[in-house]
């Protein structure tokens, strides 16, 4: 029997998300649709796009089995909203502000709309002249960037996307706007822009002079005149200290994601969507999909025939989705048609490197899994160079500008975090290692239900430590580390997410970056309940040196 006619088992936890969230409903709130006909509803309007095509069927049918049987998976809204009246399937959005009153609130009618439909938003506030500077038509002076996010984050209060999935927003502010002190410590009362991640654009100027000890210059956005230097030690520390203390702001690291701008005659990224995976230009979206890396072992290695197939696919179904796609306003539809951008990432990775008995935390573990993400980059490309060649490059192709083959999508790969949708396909989110391994359930009548992670369950049960008493021990601890019943060799591979030190987190990160992804990572860097300033500092230091293009 070949797979495509094997039922597809899910687990409970992802059935129970899909009725929650996913599920077509009738005005009862009863699911109108199950799995089978969730995917046969999304593969038949993605593939609608070639309806006139020789090989229509066929595309209808591998797009019908590769998310059938959990091998590639959409963004939630494409799963939620392909073949409906709504209709609209991108995850990522980012949407300038201009510096007027019209430009600001245009935008935030603008994020409104986007929100209602499903997506997530990225702004800069940047381009906003700061607090109190001079403005000429009301010879008044300037509230600044803050006091307009709070609009921001007020209106996407009263917005749940789409009825399924409540707004987000990602703030940025470059370091060197005159503002920035206020906010790097904008969330420092943690009831305030809970509709945002706050994010800093940091400048490699900046990076310098930190490492030099030197001051650096505050621009006025509106005049393009310095206004004010700064000690960039200083900066950096609060930075450092703010994050320390509960996570934000982030970094991202500006000049490196503009140095792989794939269109910069079309401008410049100042902004990222709200996980940060995701650089884009103004009025641009991104669709996301992912591959299921845990589905492509095969005997201790990669099946790389299969995988490549599914890569040729995937992009081809991520392709079609912007044609097929309802955006939000004319202004996104035109600049995301003009560059085609798309999101093919991964999931699973842990499986696979669990499956494969390589430690998440080593050199041969970034090693593999950067194997593996450049594997998926070429063969990405080699689509997409296939799908030009029949159907046009993107409409802002320009050799002058743009040094690659002509191919139908400006960026190809990204590693977004997946989240509900890892849920759905039972594996580890995105490329970050697992999070426990064996947890306990309270159920009704103060019973008690170990939930064992199905690797570890088998690995255990096949090498004969395999107990009651030992997952118990393990679900009691929170780590499979130094219990004496596991053999080192499984502790290792089995470390969670908790059990990696944050430079082994980053140096993953980092080496992933490097090795096909155009875009950006979606990354947890764990650190633990007794972490310093220092290790935050270090973190931060370390994903800058190895390329990364920003750390939340």
């Amino acid at each position: 029997m070949t797979k495509e006619m094997i039922k597809q088992e899910l687990s409970a936890a992802a059935e129970t998300v899909l009725q929650r969230r996913y599920y077509l409903k009738d005005a009862d709130g009863r699911p109108l649709e199950n799995w089978e006909s969730l995917c046969r509803r999304v593969a038949d309007a993605v593939a609608d796009v070639d309806r006139e095509s020789d090989d229509y069927e066929t595309l209808r049918n591998s797009f019908f089995n590769m998310i059938y049987h959990l091998d590639f998976l959409p963004n939630s809204p494409c799963l939620m909203n392909a073949g409906t009246d709504l209709g609209q399937l991108s995850a990522c959005f980012v949407l300038p502000i201009e510096d007027s009153m019209n430009g600001i609130f245009s935008s935030i009618r603008n994020g409104a709309l986007v929100h209602k439909t499903g997506g997530g938003t990225g702004y800069s506030f940047s381009r906003l002249r700061p607090k109190n500077s001079a403005v000429q038509s009301t010879q008044g002076v300037a509230s600044g960037p803050l006091s307009f996010a709070a609009v921001f984050d007020a209106a996407t209060e009263t917005i749940k996307q789409g009825g399924k999935r409540r707004g987000a927003n990602m703030g940025v502010l470059r370091v060197d706007h005159p503002d920035i002190l206020d906010f790097i410590s904008a969330k420092e009362d943690q009831t305030r822009f809970t509709n945002f991640n706050f994010s800093v654009a940091i400048t490699d100027h900046f990076m310098e002079a930190v490492k030099t000890g030197r001051d650096y210059d505050l621009i006025d956005p509106s005049t393009g005149q310095v206004v004010e230097t700064l000690d960039a030690g200083s900066v950096f520390d609060k930075i450092i200290d703010l994050a320390w203390h509960n996570g934000e702001p982030g970094v991202l690291f500006i000049d490196a994601a503009n140095r792989a701008n794939a269109t910069p005659q079309l401008g410049e990224f100042e902004a990222t969507n709200p996980c940060g995976e995701q650089w884009l230009l103004p009025y641009e979206s991104c669709n996301l999909g992912s591959i299921n890396l845990g589905h492509y072992v095969v005997e201790g290695d990669i099946d790389w025939d299969r995988l490549a197939r599914t890569v040729y696919l995937a992009v081809r179904f991520l392709d079609n989705v912007i044609d097929c796609n309802r955006f939000p306003i004319p202004e996104i539809a035109e600049m995301t048609q003009k560059t085609r951008k798309v999101g093919l990432g991964i999931m699973g990775m842990h499986d696979m490197l669990i499956q494969t008995e390589i430690p998440y935390a080593s050199q041969k573990g970034r090693e593999f899994s950067a194997r593996v993400m450049q594997f998926i980059r070429d063969e990405a490309e080699k689509s997409s160079i296939d799908i030009a060649a029949v159907k046009g490059p993107f409409p802002a192709y320009d050799p002058e500008f743009n040094h690659y083959p002509p191919r139908r999508n400006a960026a190809l790969t990204s590693i977004q975090p997946t989240g509900t949708v890892s849920m759905i396909a039972d594996c580890a989110s995105g490329c970050e290692p697992y999070y426990s391994i064996v947890m306990v359930k309270h159920v009704m009548d103060g019973d008690k239900l170990l939930m064992v992670n199905k690797h570890f369950e088998r690995v255990a049960r096949r090498e004969g430590f395999y107990s009651d008493e030992v997952m118990e021990k393990v679900a009691e601890s929170g780590t499979v580390i130094g219990h004496d019943e596991i053999p080192v060799h499984w502790q290792e591979v089995f470390r969670t997410a908790q059990d990696i030190i944050p430079e082994d987190h980053i140096r993953m990160q980092g080496s992933l970056q490097t090795s096909g992804v155009d875009s950006s990572i979606s990354k947890t860097i764990n650190l633990p309940s007794d972490a310093t300033r220092d290790d935050v500092r270090l973190s931060y230091e370390l994903a800058f040196e190895l390329g990364c293009k920003g750390l939340t």
